[in-house]
């Protein structure tokens, strides 16, 4: 199956998933919840996190979902914070959250681009904190086009980001792989006609995404052999 382009989804794809949000989640209840433990707890069940252990709950709302569906799961706890506000803080705590890649990325992304091949991100994430966190390890300009759940092309599981992106490269999306962690990734990939190759650096286990994975990989790093055999 010739490929053309690939399209990564962010977290859990091109950064692992627990390493990186686990610290974001205990450290955005601290600060919504001015310090009260049982408060945390409390909020961090609203959004299937454990502020002690730092796991996420597989149904989790953060692992998949917008920053808008965090926010409006957390709101009833906030009733005199206007909703944007409540935006406002995880986008910021998002952004400043360190991230754990996957693989080493800058030469695993060179060694694509080498290749011929277009480079895109798709996220549930906010544009803005998906822009600082690929700069914060150097590869931003790695990629052709970046899109958030803010970006204008909808979000995950529906097709938008996926179809803006395979035009804006100017690639047949049946020429495009989407890569991702989640169902909601590969279900996207799918309904755009993309070939669909699922990761395990996210919370999702293999069985999980099998049923809509043409292949699914320990990492992206598996990627570029993969290709070569197909």
């Amino acid at each position: 199956m010739p490929i053309d382009a690939i399209l990564f989804d962010k977290d859990g794809t091109l950064f692992d998933f627990a390493n990186t949000w686990g610290g974001f989640g205990r450290s955005v209840l601290e600060k919504l919840s001015d310090g009260d433990q049982k408060r945390a707890a409390e909020l961090g069940q609203a959004i299937g996190f454990d502020p002690v252990s730092e796991e996420y709950a597989d149904d989790s709302i953060v692992i998949a979902g917008t920053v808008e569906e965090i926010a409006e799961a957390l709101a009833p706890y906030f009733p005199d914070m206007p909703s944007d506000e409540l935006i406002d803080i995880l986008n910021t705590e998002s952004a400043t959250a360190t991230q754990a890649p996957a693989v080493p990325l800058v030469p695993f992304l060179d060694a694509l681009r080498q290749a011929g091949l277009k480079l895109g991100v798709a996220t549930n994430d906010g544009e803005m904190p998906a822009l600082q966190h690929l700069a914060s390890v150097g590869i931003r300009d790695h990629f052709d086009f970046v899109a958030g759940y803010d970006s204008g092309h909808g979000f995950k599981p529906g097709p938008g980001q996926l179809i803006a992106f395979a035009t804006h490269v100017g690639v047949d999306p049946s020429r495009v792989a989407m890569v991702g962690d989640s169902l909601h990734d590969l279900q996207a990939g799918r309904a755009a006609g993309m070939i669909t190759i699922g990761v395990l650096t996210g919370l999702a286990p293999a069985k999980a995404l099998a049923p809509m994975a043409d292949v699914v990989l320990p990492d992206i790093g598996h990627i570029p052999a993969w290709l070569a055999e197909n």
